[in-house]
């Protein structure tokens, strides 16, 4: 990559620049850090505007359930077949038997085949060239029994698997399922989104909420950097979690990107995150010399004041006793 120096500014957030040769000084940092991992960022400048793209971990924090989606956007997760039902591209009869289905492909029909010419419209099948399937035409392509059958459709088939799965990631390997499509994500498990450095936070949280087909708005949700001394820093609807990760730095040991819900966290700033990890005991003797110190102060107010009056009382008293001059 080349870390050349840039002098033009680039936005972290709503009227807050920093300096492109800055910013390149911490990607390069970002970068040495994950340096062999699919963690490391890129940049690209794009019409004049400098862009840094790659994945961004964030932290699942929720402390109540998600939802989600029955279905994908573009395919329906299908409930397992039964034995009426189409399955592994071949049509099941009603005694298990398998039967051709009734769109085969370069099907030839000899001239003993065809039929007799006639005033009838011909039927759609054979319009297309194939013939109506008879009673006592032998269709069985392949013989199984019911309790076969009945077993298999059970089990969804490795393809089926797959084709599902594509469609739909799994949190920590939870997958939809009607039983589980509510539930809460392990707290601190990590997952990943790939964004740029011009994605807002609520684009970034539309997009991961998209990836795991959550139905919940994004409303409920906010980001927030938290560090190990335990402040929580909410990051703006203006603000870009690229950046920010960039600017906190590469190692989570220090700083985490967690998805909270807005209504159940309270950003703790970094003179109360001092005492946040204070034992009891250590707090109480804190807040014992504090009073102390503000005893101390009073009385000397008090002592101030007192003579303060003294004094006004004095002049009050030698103004009394003097004679008025005419």
């Amino acid at each position: 990559m080349d870390y050349s120096c840039q002098t033009s500014l680039v936005p972290c957030g709503q009227d807050k620049y920093i300096s492109k040769n800055e910013l390149l000084l911490h990607l390069k940092t970002y970068n040495l850090y994950y340096e062999g991992q699919n963690l490391q960022l890129r940049h690209r400048e794009e019409e004049d505007e400098f862009i840094v793209e790659g994945l961004l971990n964030i932290s699942w924090g929720l402390r109540r359930p998600i939802r989600l989606q029955m279905q994908d956007d573009n395919e329906r997760i299908r409930p397992p077949p039964s034995s009426s039902s189409w399955h592994s591209g071949c049509n099941l009869g009603a005694q298990g038997t398998i039967l051709k289905p009734l769109t085969m492909p370069n099907i030839q029909i000899s001239d003993a085949d065809v039929p007799p010419e006639s005033d009838q419209t011909p039927s759609p099948t054979e319009a297309r060239g194939l013939k109506p399937l008879q009673e006592d035409t032998p269709q069985l392509m392949r013989t199984r029994s019911d309790v076969g059958v009945r077993r298999r459709g059970n089990v969804r088939t490795p393809s089926d698997q797959r084709r599902i799965r594509r469609h739909r990631f799994s949190i920590n390997g939870h997958f939809y399922n009607h039983k589980t499509s509510v539930f809460t994500p392990a707290y601190g498990s990590v997952t990943n989104v790939r964004i740029n450095s011009t994605m807002t936070t609520p684009q970034v949280l539309k997009l991961l909420l998209n990836k795991f087909k959550i139905e919940n708005s994004p409303e409920e949700f906010a980001l927030y950097v938290v560090h190990t001394s335990g402040e929580k820093q909410k990051l703006k609807n203006t603000d870009y979690p690229l950046i920010a990760r960039i600017l906190q730095g590469p190692c989570e040991q220090v700083s985490k990107v967690f998805l909270m819900e807005k209504d159940q966290v309270e950003e703790v700033t970094y003179d109360v995150a001092q005492y946040i990890k204070f034992e009891m005991p250590v707090l109480k003797s804190f807040i014992q010399k504090l009073q102390e110190e503000e005893d101390r102060e009073v009385k000397k107010l008090m002592r101030k004041y007192t003579v303060l009056r003294l004094m006004i009382c004095q002049r009050l008293e030698e103004i009394a006793e003097t004679p008025e001059t005419i």
